[in-house]
């Protein structure tokens, strides 16, 4: 059964309403549960519309050729006008000097931002020219205005600006340091968090891709089985689950609806992921479970304060078919170090379970590993992101810039932080290849579900892109660049797969 069954009925919470008792039933009619309702309200006919594609600028400026800004200066200067008519209109030119204007912008502020990292950490680093720089491109640079390149080159600043400041090293070497930066999201009041993750989900299909993948590979592995058990490493609001509900309650062959129990990761401390939050989710799960006659039951497992994964901890039932579901660096997911996220898939593996899913950002080549190199890949990652939002939602400026200012802001200023603090010399981790290399076997992505990911993206704008690598993982993009990839793997011990 593919996911892919009516997507104006996925995933959208109404988050008021609910009690604020805990339970663990699928019996009651005390919650004012709401998610079928939850729906993206988008008229996808007026998503089509000019961006400033300044990603393909940036994307040229990985390559060797593009690192001269005088050559790029002087190939924009004497391009050639590719006219069908010796006849152009003055409106066309226009235009076209509008959009080489842009680009010689978009092209100048790169090479700012090149040459304030530079300054910041290489051989002759200069903090005094860093801060010249800083202010020249504050002045160039707001986050509230301007193209999509302006307002990431002005996010890039201010988080330049912090490890000027030193707000970059406040934490130090704590590898199990989470936070995404000085300006995190949960600065943010939750009305505007929810608001930024709805239009994340209607601008682009980066939530979705994750969640759809993942599912569809559990409800195949679990076609058959009466009791099944998902361990959940970084629940959120739990939307992910919502939509396995939805597909399990509607199977129309096989055996009935099985009883599904999630155990949910939280964590102690001051995080987002607190343990109340985990239980404001499960009561969210539970109250739509019984909503839509589901059989559920939720659970929690706290992880030490160090964020490892004790896999004693777990409460395990015999005949449960048991997954593992990963999701991992999302636009809205908040950073987890590594050592958590092995200890988590370590102890996973000694529990044999039927279906791992791993759910991670592509990171792009990194050069020689310096903190420049990767400052680099970073531009050129967002600058993907960026480009797609402004696709999805061309003439919402007021919704992209929400998105923005709660998510991708705080992202940016968490990576650069991490970044700076290791000399870029921090390990970048593909956790998919890491399963291979610990055992795990990987498992074949279905047709189906190949299938689900392409109608998805026929949602949204054309730029994005599906491909299949190892048969056993889906890479959302836009344009040349990987974003998102879903992977599904299996204990080296079950043959059920």
């Amino acid at each position: 059964m593919a996911m892919a069954m009516d997507f104006d009925d996925f995933l959208h919470l109404d988050f008021s309403g609910y009690s604020s008792t805990t339970t663990t039933t699928t019996t009651g009619d005390d919650y004012a549960c709401n998610w079928n309702d939850w729906s993206p309200v988008v008229d996808w006919e007026a998503l089509s519309g000019g961006q400033d594609d300044f990603h393909d600028l940036i994307e040229s400026m990985m390559d060797d050729s593009g690192l001269n800004p005088n050559a790029r200066v002087a190939n924009i200067a004497h391009e050639p006008c590719n006219s069908v008519s010796t006849e152009t209109s003055s409106s066309s030119m226009a235009v076209d000097e509008e959009t080489n204007g842009e680009d010689f912008k978009g092209l100048r502020l790169v090479h700012l931002l090149m040459a304030a990292a530079e300054a910041l950490t290489g051989v002759n680093n200069s903090r005094e020219l860093a801060q010249v720089i800083l202010i020249r491109l504050k002045e160039l640079v707001s986050p509230n205005d301007g193209s999509n390149m302006e307002r990431l080159a002005a996010y890039f600043t201010d988080a330049l600006q912090g490890l000027l400041e030193g707000a970059g090293g406040v934490h130090g070497n704590n590898k199990h340091y989470t936070s995404n930066g000085p300006h995190h999201r949960d600065d943010h009041h939750r009305t505007d968090v929810l608001a930024a993750f709805q239009l994340l989900q209607d601008m682009s299909p980066y939530v979705k891709f994750g969640h759809f993948t993942a599912n569809q590979a559990i409800l195949e592995a679990v076609a058959n089985d009466r009791r099944v058990h998902i361990v959940d490493y970084d629940i959120m609001e739990g939307i992910q689950w919502a939509s396995l509900m939805q597909a399990l309650v509607s199977r129309k062959d096989g055996p009935p609806a099985p009883h599904l129990r999630i155990t949910a990761l939280s964590r102690g401390g001051s995080g987002r992921r607190s343990i109340s939050t985990v239980q404001e989710t499960g009561r969210r799960l539970v109250a739509f479970a019984a909503s839509i006659g589901q059989p559920f039951s939720f659970h929690q497992c706290r992880l030490d304060s160090d964020e490892t994964f004790k896999a004693s901890a777990l409460k395990l039932v015999r005949g449960e078919a048991l997954i593992i579901n990963c999701m991992l660096h999302l636009p809205h997911f908040s950073y987890r170090a590594p050592d958590s996220i092995a200890s988590f898939l370590s102890g996973a593996k000694t529990l044999n379970p039927r279906l791992v899913t791993v759910v991670e950002e592509e990171t792009g080549p990194i050069g020689d590993g310096g903190f420049v190199s990767r400052f680099m890949d970073s531009l050129h990652h967002y600058s993907a992101v960026y480009d797609s939002l402004e696709a999805g939602f061309p003439m919402q400026s007021r919704a992209r810039a929400l998105v923005e200012r709660v998510f991708l802001g705080p992202r940016i200023s968490g990576t650069l932080a991490r970044i700076y603090r290791t000399c870029g010399e921090e390990e970048v981790y593909s956790w998919g290849n890491w399963l291979g290399a610990v055992g795990f076997k990987p498992v074949n992505i279905s047709f189906a579900n190949h299938c689900q990911a392409k109608l998805l993206l026929g949602l949204f704008n054309d730029g994005y892109r599906v491909e299949e690598l190892a048969n056993n993982r889906l890479v959302l993009g836009w344009k040349s660049r990987r974003l998102l990839s879903a992977s599904v793997w299996t204990s080296s011990f079950d043959s059920n797969l």
